[in-house]
């Protein structure tokens, strides 16, 4: 897998893709990752990206031109002709379409993904209209620029390529994970049935030694070994985390009966403990 971003702060790249999972794909050739100057692509001596917007306002819009002639330099295929599961292209725009797990997941599917970093005030719409087939934005709130968002598209696209974790499943058992499998038998390379997969909930809690830390335990459920006692607990503190951070995800999901139980007795005042 590739990715193309093209930046007017190039090194702003260096630390974020040198540590952790992203090293060790680059290193192991999991993934390739290049930079692109936007000022490269200019045609003035003051290498000028940036315009004032027609019809007046506040700020500086990113010019069409240099992006058009970075984005061809790339050889993608023309907008019209582009087959979006081997290649796309990004544009990271606070109007655009939240990002999710799922179009992480979407995306590490794809060979070739090219960012556009957004800076200023904008950038300018045909660019948009011409070259990009999505415009991705990271959170309701607005950022100097695309870089950090960048960082975080191709973070979290890639830490779900096929060998860039250390345990495969571990992307599946977390928030936002896939569904479970039913019926799935403890094995010795695998996790233990305790876990489950996420489908969409937050992850639930966890804790490690010491038991007690500061007079306070670990839930009586994690401390038995019985794994069907542990697994409903988890499930149950799933379903609470999901329910206080981010209750618009239960609509998003399918449910079980038991699942539906937990949450009426979980917003009738129940604690969630065993």
């Amino acid at each position: 897998m590739r990715f193309d971003i093209i930046t007017i702060f190039p090194d702003f790249f260096t630390g974020p893709f040198d540590y952790g999972i992203l090293k060790r794909a680059r290193t192991t050739g999991l993934v390739e990752i290049a930079t692109h100057d936007l000022r490269s692509f200019t045609h003035d001596r003051h290498r000028t990206v940036d315009d004032r917007p027609f019809g007046g306002g506040e700020g500086m819009v990113l010019k069409a031109q240099p992006i058009y002639d970075a984005v061809q330099s790339l050889n993608v295929s023309p907008k019209a002709e582009r087959d979006k599961s081997r290649e796309t292209v990004i544009l990271l725009s606070a109007q655009g379409q939240p990002f999710t797990q799922a179009l992480a997941q979407e995306l590490s599917t794809t060979e070739r993904v090219v960012i556009l970093c957004g800076r200023y005030e904008g950038v300018d719409e045909r660019v948009n209209e011409l070259l990009c087939d999505r415009e991705i934005s990271i959170g309701d709130y607005v950022l100097s620029g695309g870089e950090l968002a960048a960082a975080v598209i191709v973070d979290a696209a890639v830490r779900l390529l096929p060998g860039a974790l250390g345990n495969p499943d571990s992307s599946r058992f977390e928030s936002f994970g896939a569904e479970d499998v039913v019926d799935l038998p403890d094995a010795a390379d695998g996790p233990p049935r305790s876990t489950y997969g996420a489908g969409g909930l937050l992850d639930y809690p966890h804790y490690t030694r010491p038991a007690e830390f500061m007079g306070t335990m670990i839930p009586e459920a994690l401390s038995g070994g019985n794994h069907e006692v542990i697994r409903r607990w988890r499930r149950r503190m799933a379903l609470k985390k999901t329910l206080e951070n981010r209750p618009d995800l239960l609509e998003r999901i399918e449910i079980t009966d038991e699942d539906r139980e937990i949450l009426a007795e979980l917003r009738g005042g129940d604690s969630g403990s065993f």
